[in-house]
């Protein structure tokens, strides 16, 4: 089936936009999407993958859902669009890069400008009911995704993979750790950054080292 994504992306993975899962997946994300609310909106379900084209990852960030409220989502992960007030979870984030790194912590919360850099900025589910969280799991975005990290393992060297939370630990679990970069720590969330699992992790600092010691441009946080 025909899917409107980056070259690079659409070179890689067009042998699974015509897997059975895939084309069912579509079906039920073009019906929800006409017989509900649902976010991101169309034309940004893969903007992940837009803004970052295959051959120029050098970072994956795994978050879970879109967020499901007015105007959040944006289809990238963590991400949300200026306009909207930044969720506990990206504030956490960007604590962290202000203590890690001293960058001030931002009022730009749209994170176009990582994945501009080579941050994919990747949910396991790329689509979701409004006010409905986790209604889109576990019809397909979950095996489309696994295939997405596969790939990136499987194709490319030395990426660094920030794997926060259980999820993302397990989703990531496949990874080549003998040819890549592998971080994890708890989740951003204040259900688990303020238990001790996510401050002072400084991943941000971690992946710059990794970038430049591979002979990579560091990501300006």
């Amino acid at each position: 089936m025909n899917v409107n994504i980056e070259k690079g992306w659409n070179d890689e993975l067009k042998s699974e936009f015509e897997e059975p899962y895939f084309v069912e997946l579509a079906n039920f994300v073009k019906t929800e999407y006409k017989q509900y609310t649902c976010y991101p909106k169309g034309s940004e379900i893969f903007a992940a993958f837009d803004h970052c084209g295959f051959n120029d990852v050098k970072v994956v960030i795994i978050g879970q859902d879109p967020y499901h409220g007015v105007g959040q989502a944006n289809g990238l992960c963590f991400s949300v669009n200026n306009e909207v007030a930044a969720p506990p979870s990206l504030i956490n984030i960007f604590k962290e890069i202000e203590t890690d790194l001293g960058i001030p912590f931002s009022s730009n919360v749209n994170l176009e400008r990582w994945a501009k850099q080579g941050v994919l900025l990747l949910n396991a589910t790329l689509t979701v009911r409004a006010h409905q969280a986790g209604s889109h799991q576990n019809k397909g975005w979950e095996k489309f995704t696994d295939a997405v990290i596969q790939k990136i393992s499987d194709k490319k060297e030395n990426v660094v993979f920030l794997l926060w939370g259980g999820y993302a630990k397990k989703k990531g679990a496949k990874i080549d750790r003998s040819k890549h970069c592998v971080l994890s720590s708890g989740h951003p969330s204040p259900l688990s950054a303020n238990r001790g699992y996510w401050f002072g992790n400084k991943h941000f600092s971690s992946t710059n080292a990794y970038l430049e010691n591979t002979n990579q441009n560091k990501i300006n946080w």
